[in-house]
């Protein structure tokens, strides 16, 4: 392959790669809504209640299961929270009803729960809870993220059709093929595991994959780690790192991308796996 261009290659990034699964998980939002529908729609009797607090008494010791709702409300996965003043914390459990009748009471009024139900702030508390759950899935939108571009790879290792392997640790490549990695230092972190492992007749790839939408700190990071492992990576016979990366973050980390740019053989783009690299690596 003849050297290429770091100024033209970095040019052809892309800035999303954001698939129309990734602004919200809509199946996952409507199953956690679902699983405590029954729940919620028993709560629906306290909205606009003229005397909630005995109201809300009485529906908890009908139905207790409901209790297990009240976290939701707040926006908390958890089943447990912590709520206090002055630095006097208290633990309320909503799985199991550890607390007195009048600590939840005086949660739901100092959290301003009744009085969202009392004065009809809302109408539905299954419609609320569906707006909770989009608003808490729009959190994991970073983690998506890194994961389309591990499946973007694979989708491109796939049309191959070579032997690869998903998430494997040092020891486990090791364990499988006889081959010694302990030159792969991950300078002196946790033991290194790699986004995907490719097997062909004459070599093992070790592959990383990521893609950066946005600038920060972790970039240079990354890029000198990448660097330290692919110098490591080449004193192993019958081993290639090769790392898969794109984004227009790397735009403010341009110098540090350039210098493993040019010590590293096997670094490629979302657009060179588009021009069918992966059949050029894996032979």
């Amino acid at each position: 392959m003849s050297k290429r261009n770091f100024k033209e290659w970095l040019s052809k990034f892309h800035y999303s790669i954001a698939d129309y699964d990734y602004y919200i998980d809509f199946k996952k939002v409507y199953k956690n809504v679902d699983s405590i529908k029954v729940e919620l729609n028993i709560l629906n009797s306290l909205i606009g209640s003229k005397n909630i607090e005995n109201e809300f008494e009485g529906l908890i010791k009908k139905y207790p299961e409901t209790l297990k709702c009240i976290p939701i409300l707040l926006a908390v996965r958890e089943s447990e929270i912590y709520a206090g003043a002055n630095g006097k914390v208290k633990l309320y459990d909503f799985n199991n009803q550890t607390c007195s009748m009048d600590d939840y009471k005086i949660f739901m009024r100092k959290t301003g729960l009744f009085d969202l139900l009392q004065n009809h702030i809302i109408n539905n508390l299954v419609d609320y809870v569906t707006g909770v759950e989009t608003g808490l899935d729009s959190n994991g939108r970073k983690n998506r993220g890194g994961h389309q571009m591990e499946d973007l790879v694979e989708s491109f290792i796939k049309e191959t059709g070579v032997e690869y392997y998903k998430e494997m640790y040092i020891h486990e490549i090791t364990e499988k093929w006889g081959t010694d990695l302990s030159a792969i230092s991950n300078q002196g972190k946790m033991e290194k595991r790699f986004d995907f492992v490719v097997k062909t007749s004459n070599c093992i790839y070790v592959i990383e994959t990521n893609f950066y939408g946005s600038g920060g700190s972790k970039l240079n990071e990354t890029s000198r780690s990448y660097k330290t492992i692919a110098t490591e990576a080449k004193t192993i016979s019958g081993i290639k790192f090769v790392w898969f990366t794109d984004g227009h973050g790397w735009a403010s980390a341009s110098n540090n991308l350039e210098e493993t740019f040019d010590i590293m053989d096997d670094i490629y783009s979302i657009d060179d796996m588009q021009n069918g690299i992966m059949k050029e690596i894996f032979k």
